[in-house]
């Protein structure tokens, strides 16, 4: 009887270890989540900026990147833009990149872009950046909206409305 319990007792012991072996080394060889359609197409993505200059996603890639869609009729878009732009200020030395998705007109984003200058990067995506928008997360298509890309390019967060503080100080975390 006491050789039976002991006998028991081992093969539990010994199913709990091979169990647990199985685990880490199912999460230690997990594959990396593939990259969705949409996310591929915005990093394939190339946009003008306000003095002409092209603006491609592609060169944001291997640093954390914040993008905001906003425009220059939007209040709350306008009133989160300093604090973007702190933002940048803050984190850029940590690696972090802004890239400012105007949902305009290229000659209002201009004329706004002259009396609040960004210190971020600023593309023009046209009225074509609600679809964007809509299609990295955004149902409604509503400005501001904010996403939040890792340093290898997948999508970890996503801001529908103006940006708090507390959204930013969160998301600094990754960089």
């Amino acid at each position: 009887m006491k050789l039976q319990r002991r006998t028991l007792w081992m093969a539990g012991v010994a199913v709990a270890a091979g169990g647990a072996g199985a685990l880490l080394a199912t999460r230690r060889l997990q594959l990396q989540p593939v990259m969705s359609e949409a996310e591929a197409a915005f990093w394939a993505g190339a946009f003008e900026g306000p003095n002409g200059e092209a603006v491609r996603v592609a060169d944001f890639r291997g640093k954390p990147l914040l993008v905001n869609f906003w425009a220059t009729w939007c209040p709350p878009c306008v009133h989160e833009l300093p604090l973007l732009n702190a933002f940048h200020e803050t984190n850029r030395a940590k690696g972090w990149q802004v890239l400012g998705l105007a949902v305009d007109q290229p000659s209002a984003v201009r004329s706004f872009l002259q009396k609040l200058p960004l210190n971020f990067t600023v593309g023009m995506a046209g009225f074509a950046g609600t679809e964007l928008s809509r299609s990295l997360g955004n149902p409604s298509g509503g400005l501001p909206y904010t996403v939040v890309f890792d340093a290898s390019g997948a999508l970890v967060h996503r801001k529908i409305g103006q940006v708090s503080e507390e959204d930013l100080a969160q998301w600094a975390q990754l960089g």
